[in-house]
């Protein structure tokens, strides 16, 4: 990891570089997290990190381990279905919503999102895709008009990002994902709300499914 300017929101830099490294699996599901090592990847002491480990604590991204220690937390595929039943209730939602707002910005932003998935190469780091797949859900909350769907899923995204890391590394789920992004746009573009819904709606399940398929049983490291 990218050591981190000492600044005053110190903490909150360590907790952003342990949870990209929990995201996309640098730091893996169910591996001991070793305070010291991390400090000194990190260039700080092992008072922020210590910080920052509390905090993902009450995230569940973390679990305590053997004395004062962490671990990060196992992925639960089950879970994490839950979590994508819940986001694709938000999903379909937003989608519904923001079909009747989208307008000359509105589609700027929606075509840009979508252009810049398709342009992505096949050997773009994991995080980059990560980041473009939330970035086109979350285009989508904001052209809703209403904060509190964005709002609701934020405390979600951390899990749902983590969960992404084990399918969009497979290229043909990939392609798949981003087409049906495509077919969402689509309806969005056209003012229908209903067929925007229901593409964003079983988008989420579908990935929540392939998610917990791919994932089994609980997911520790070795």
């Amino acid at each position: 990891m990218i050591p981190v300017d000492v600044q005053p929101n110190l903490i909150q830099q360590v907790y952003d570089r342990i949870l990209s490294a929990i995201v996309d699996h640098s730091l893996a599901p169910g591996l001991r997290i070793r305070q010291h090592e991390l400090a000194e990847q990190l260039g700080v002491s092992r008072q922020p990190v210590s910080h920052a480990l509390h905090l993902l604590r009450r995230q569940n991204l973390v679990v305590e381990s053997g004395r004062k220690g962490f671990a990060v937390a196992p992925l639960d595929g089950a879970r994490i279905r839950q979590i994508y039943e819940v986001r694709a209730a938000l999903d379909g939602l937003a989608a519904r919503l923001a079909a009747g707002r989208v307008g000359a910005e509105g589609r700027a932003a929606l075509e840009g999102a979508l252009a810049a998935g398709d342009a992505i190469s096949e050997d773009a780091p994991l995080a980059e895709l990560i980041a473009l797949d939330a970035a086109f859900h979350r285009t989508i909350y904001r052209l809703s008009g209403n904060a509190a769907i964005e709002e609701t899923a934020a405390p979600q995204w951390p899990h749902v990002r983590r969960a992404m890391a084990a399918v969009l590394m497979d290229g043909p789920y990939r392609a798949r994902a981003w087409a049906e992004h495509h077919a969402i746009v689509d309806r969005l573009l056209a003012g229908d709300a209903e067929g925007a819904s229901a593409a964003a709606e079983a988008h989420a399940l579908r990935a929540g499914r392939a998610i917990e398929q791919r994932l089994g049983p609980t997911q520790e490291a070795a």
